[in-house]
């Protein structure tokens, strides 16, 4: 929330600096998140961090300046010469050239930012901001040295197709930093705080911190109208949606533009200025922080055929429809609360007004509501209706009802000021659901306990009834309490009518802690015995599994958990024998936050290729891994892992929990080694280098009974895909994507290798055991050989090392695969495999013979049970 500091010091006079105010605010829980110095000198040390640059204006070189004649430049169309008095004691009014086209010839009396030579300004006929200093030149045959200035020159705005006219009763030869300098704050607002979403919560909270007086907001309304009573009456039908309504009616008014301060100040709070009716409920809602809506009058009785209009709040009706101010047509849900009269609908209660009734250039009367809603509705209509606002984001974060003639009266006096006209006399205000005074027992000891310091009962008071809280003392009657002891104490706290986060002690020793000031609180040791540190089984094995992939070069990311049907869709290519991921019901989400987030995903590839897609724009290389859940709605066959037991509702909830699922997916493209100074691998990667990661992971998580065997998944590339086996248990599958899956209409990848795959966490996890087997280095040499075979070309190599391995027994240290060749020198169908092994005994040294007797066991074997032949015998 954007507030200049000279709006929050109309009501709380401030003695400290900007810097040491957002200080107190920062500590206090009101994160100032930037500072931005409109005209004035920001403190050495700080920098600015807006979107555009920030500017100090000279004070002996920009001023306040009137202009007294306008005159057609003699050799330019679309020049004038103006003649500025900046009041200067002596000073003769100062002659400049202006293409300005906001003045015109022959007028006097504009009130101009005027810059004198020498001033440092942006420069507001180029793009960007570069920065000049003013010098003395001829335009078009005439010397000018200063400058009437537009906004982008003085770092306001980007705006610069005309200048800055001032008010009329801006005085004449004041620096400029003095008249319009500022300070925004942009400060957080947590959701625990949105009582200070206002000038006047803000206000109240520095009041609190600095000791200052907090203003009232004024409540003085000139109503001299007929009685508004027999205009317009009230119906609340839901009243625990619509607690309260309030409406005040004013006649004859005047739509014009607000007056300059105005525009300003809502400008500066990030709101575009449209007219004074407009403007007045937008400037009293960041004012106050009581969102007001204003309905034309006129188009209210032409809707009741000529009667006083009947204001009915209700729940929406099946099938009923509302265009809203944007434009934007909206088919109502039944828990959506409405303003409607006797004809229809109106409004969308609290969130925004309907086009119907708005005020626009012809309106003459306005009648001005001021209500209050129930926070969770206005949130989940929000959310149905796919619709926001400032008056929504308020009143999604709770607007205590008793705010609401607050606004009302402040804002309809604001609206007669700006725009003439009468206001009947008397508000109506329906309030069916006031809420009761909440009164709270503080013992003093409690803030103690909570805390670890001890503050004494004075300065508690103190500090609750400068947030407004009204305190009444009481003591303990209990045979432990002494009356005349500090820790006997019970303070009788009221809580303030704009307050609805406070309820109970813990909500006041937070207020405590606040104002006493959370870096004030000390550090303290905890007076108890830890509790016992038990291992998160879960949680460690895919901390591990991590560690292993992004040792093998990847790096972990995190994608949403939404996603639709139709997305996951994409990986199935049309008419392909089975899909690309199982075809399970999917967890729907309520409330969706946006159409393409509405089901839970059943499937971490589509967010993971999206996310590819979008770094690929930007690097030539994406490696990375995703560990995250999968869903799908339980199916009463669906056996529960022992976690999801621990978290199973009783049945007489009637609930029956998703079923949650731990996947692994992974994605590999582009050059094979990261670009560096020393070179890099580029040639791009393929279906072995995804392999090899998995072959990595199983081996960190010592499981070496895994298999691999062709997968028929229509996600990959034909030939290119394989299933992971440990043991019989299928634990994922790997593969190259296929390329109609790659392209643009689907997931819009470029013409290159992309390597997907997705494991069952669940699964592999189950495979892992805790104790694995080690085995002590050997003290005696190996002997290597090689060993290359000619086998039928169906013949897996998968198959051939498992065979070498077995035959080879204890002394077969390694056998790995160094060359496949297809050629001229074998015949066709045949393929030759080249094998490097390696033996070695752990308690003697081997000989040649030895190896060799081991190597004639391994050829004969293949030979027997797959038909190998080794390659050049014979």
């Amino acid at each position: 929330m954007k507030l200049p500091l000279s709006w929050i010091r109309d009501y709380v006079d401030i003695k400290i600096s900007p810097e040491e105010l957002a200080m107190k605010l920062t500590f206090a829980g009101l994160e100032v998140e930037q500072m931005e110095y409109i005209g004035l000198p920001r403190p050495a040390g700080s920098r600015a961090t807006g979107e555009r640059p920030e500017l100090a204006w000279d004070r002996d070189k920009i001023f306040v300046g009137e202009i007294l004649e306008v005159k057609q430049h003699p050799n330019a169309d679309r020049l004038t010469l103006v003649r500025v008095d900046a009041s200067r004691g002596a000073d003769a009014p100062i002659e400049m050239v202006t293409g300005a086209p906001n003045i015109k010839v022959g007028g006097s009396g504009y009130k101009v930012a005027l810059a004198l030579e020498g001033s440092r300004l942006y420069d507001g006929h180029k793009p960007g901001w570069e920065l000049a200093t003013l010098k003395k030149s001829k335009i078009r045959g005439i010397e000018s040295g200063s400058m009437v200035c537009s906004e982008k020159e003085l770092a306001i705005s980007d705006e610069h197709e005309g200048i800055i006219l001032l008010p009329d009763d801006a005085p004449v030869g004041t620096p400029l930093a003095d008249y319009l300098g500022d300070i925004v704050l942009d400060i957080k607002i947590n959701p625990n705080m949105a009582r200070c979403a206002s000038v006047i919560g803000i206000a109240r909270e520095i009041a609190a911190l600095t000791g200052a007086k907090l203003k009232p907001v004024p409540q003085k309304m000139i109503a001299q109208g007929a009685p508004i009573e027999d205009q317009v009456k009230i119906v609340i039908k839901n009243a625990e949606l619509n607690p309260r309504f309030t409406a005040a009616l004013i006649r004859g008014i005047e739509i014009k533009p607000s007056p300059f301060w105005m525009q300003r100040r809502l400008l500066m709070a990030g709101m575009r200025p449209i007219s004074n009716i407009v403007d007045a409920t937008n400037y009293i809602m960041i004012e106050v922080g009581q969102p007001l809506h204003a309905f034309d009058y006129d188009k209210l009785v032409a809707r009741a055929a000529g009667s006083p209009p009947t204001i009915i709040t209700r729940l929406a009706e099946p099938g009923e429809v509302l265009e809203t101010l944007d434009g934007v047509k909206h088919k109502l849900d039944p828990f959506n609360i409405l303003v409607c009269d006797t004809r229809g609908s109106l409004s969308i209660g609290g969130i925004m007004g309907g086009a119907e009734s708005e005020v626009d250039a012809n309106t003459k009367n306005v009648l001005l509501e001021a209500a209050a809603w129930e926070y969770i509705n206005i949130r989940r209509t929000m959310a149905s209706q796919k619709i926001a606002s400032e008056a929504g984001y308020r009143f999604s974060r709770g607007v205590h009802p008793a705010q609401a003639s607050v606004g009302l009266k402040r804002a309809i006096e604001l609206m007669r000021e700006l725009g003439g006209g009468e206001i009947a006399k008397g508000i109506i205000d329906e309030y069916p659901n006031k809420p009761k005074k909440i009164v709270i027992n503080l013992p003093v000891v409690e803030v103690k306990r909570q805390l670890g310091v001890e503050i004494p009962a004075k300065q508690i008071v103190k500090m609750l009834e400068a947030l407004e809280f009204k305190i009444q003392n009481s003591k303990f009657k209990g045979k432990h309490a002494t009356r005349n002891t500090q820790h006997a104490t019970v303070l009788r706290v009221t809580v303030p009518d704009h307050r609805l986060d406070v309820d109970g002690t813990d909500d006041l020793v937070e207020e405590i802690a606040r104002m006493y000031g959370y870096e004030n609180i000390p550090i303290s040791r905890m007076d108890d015995e830890l509790p016992p540190q038990r291992a998160n089984v879960d949680l460690e094995q895919e901390e591990y599994v991590r560690d292993l992939l992004v040792d093998a070069g990847l790096q972990d990311v995190v994608t949403y958990r939404f996603t639709t049907p139709e997305r996951e869709a994409l990986l199935t290519i049309p008419g392909s024998p089975r899909p690309a991921i199982p075809q399970r019901e999917y967890v729907r989400i309520e409330n969706a936050i946006s159409a393409d987030r509405s089901v839970l995903r059943q499937s971490l590839i589509p967010n993971l290729l999206d996310l590819t897609a979008a770094n690929l724009r930007y690097r030539p290389r994406v490696a990375v891994f995703e560990i995250g859940p999968v869903f799908w709605m339980r199916g009463a066959d669906d056996a529960l892992l022992p976690r999801e037991v621990a978290t199973e509702l009783p049945e007489d909830k009637g609930i029956r929990l998703p079923l949650e699922r731990r996947r692994l997916a992974i994605v590999l493209t582009g050059a094979r080694g990261e670009i560096a100074w020393q070179g890099a691998d580029t040639t791009p990667v393929d279906f072995y280098d995804l392999k090899g990661v998995v072959e990595t992971l199983l081996a960190g998580l010592h499981l070496t009974n895994a298999s691999f065997v062709a997968s028929s998944n229509p996600l990959f590339h034909p030939g290119r895909g394989a299933q992971v086996k440990v043991g019989d248990v299928v634990i994922g599958e790997f593969g190259e994507l296929h390329p109609v899956v790659r392209d643009a209409e689907r997931f819009d990848l470029p013409a290159q290798a992309v390597l997907v795959g997705e494991f069952d966490l669940d699964a592999l996890f189950a495979c892992v055991t805790a104790a694995y087997k080690t085995t002590a280095l050997s003290r005696y040499p190996g002997v290597a050989q090689d060993l290359a075979l000619i086998v039928d070309e169906n013949v897996p190599a998968d198959r051939v090392h498992a065979l070498i391995a077995q035959t080879g027994g204890a002394l077969l240290q390694r056998a790995t695969l160094f060359d496949v060749y297809r050629g001229d020198q074998i015949a066709q169908g045949k393929k030759s495999l080249a094998y490097a092994l390696t033996f070695q005994s752990a308690d003697r040294t081997l000989s040649d013979a030895d190896a060799s007797k081991v190597r004639e066991k391994i050829v004969a074997r293949l030979k027997r049970e797959i038909g190998a032949e080794v390659r050049g015998a014979g």
